[in-house]
């Protein structure tokens, strides 16, 4: 899933080096050589792929059973709309079930707090630390610090025997807002968050991972010549949008409800599911 200008930038890799690889990868992988298949082949290829539930049936239901491996997610809304509480209870699920694994978090708001899945543990009757032990935590700061997480996660999937279910962002954009400003900066951001999210999609197709990250919301500035209220438009762009197999949309509801609508999916229509947030996670709301 590389290109040969990044393996030629790697010592000793030589253009006869690199045609040897690729042979020998083409022996081994469809991926690698580019092959057409058949539909029932990829068919039969993503059987594989399975589903973390959000706690919420009918949130599970209009996503096709819960958070798809194999593929990104994306969650957008405005603050306290449940987007990190769905982190929180997907910590726990993912370790749950024929498909349980070991979760990566990754932190860029400072928002984690492990004695909040405590009680996430407790409804789902499973021993609190031992969901702890597999979580592997990073709290960053930077964007540079950002760019290297799917290369620390490959080179940790490869050394660690336990399988990997889960990778968790929470937020995707917020870095990237605060170490580029002004529009002078915007064209290489773009860049950098569209490089970025193809690596993350390569790592969860390689590694069957369900690939979940949260994002920040902003007023948009033609909203208000619309007949929309309050118009609000996900932080990233186009760039976001389409690197996203799947995006969610999350606003509040009434007292403690929260509305979820899917936003697009690969094989789901448009729809809108309610829930609570609930002392044990999501939870649905009748």
């Amino acid at each position: 899933m590389a290109t040969k200008k990044d393996i030629l930038n790697i010592r000793g890799i030589t253009d006869a080096r690199y045609a040897n690889l690729v042979q020998a990868a083409s022996a081994v992988s469809y991926r690698a050589s580019g092959r057409f298949q058949s539909a029932s082949e990829v068919q039969s290829s993503q059987a594989r792929r399975f589903h973390i539930s959000t706690g919420s049936k009918e949130l599970d239901a209009i996503l096709g059973g819960g958070v798809e491996s194999s593929s990104t997610t994306e969650i957008y809304g405005e603050f306290r709309t449940g987007k990190s509480q769905l982190m929180m209870t997907l910590a726990v699920v993912a370790q749950l079930g024929t498909n349980a694994g070991k979760v990566v978090y990754v932190d860029t708001e400072g928002a984690f707090r492990p004695d909040r899945l405590e009680p996430i543990c407790r409804r789902f009757d499973v021993d609190f630390e031992t969901v702890l032990d597999n979580i592997m935590y990073a709290r960053i700061f930077t964007t540079d610090q950002q760019e290297e997480v799917p290369v620390q996660i490959e080179a940790k999937i490869d050394e660690d025997d336990t399988a990997f279910s889960l990778l968790i962002i929470d937020s995707l954009m917020n870095l990237w807002r605060t170490d580029y400003s002004g529009r002078g900066e915007l064209s290489e951001r773009q860049q950098r968050v569209g490089r970025h999210l193809n690596l993350l999609k390569k790592l969860a197709e390689r590694h069957n991972l369900a690939v979940v990250y949260s994002n920040q919301v902003m007023s948009d500035p033609a909203g208000g010549m619309t007949y929309v209220s309050d118009p609000k438009k996900h932080v990233g762009g186009h760039v976001v949008a389409h690197a996203s197999n799947t995006r969610l949309m999350f606003r509040k509801g009434r007292d403690n409800e929260r509305v979820a609508k899917l936003v697009d999916s690969p094989n789901m229509p448009e729809a809108e599911a309610r829930f609570l947030i609930t002392e044990g996670g999501l939870a649905d709301s009748d």
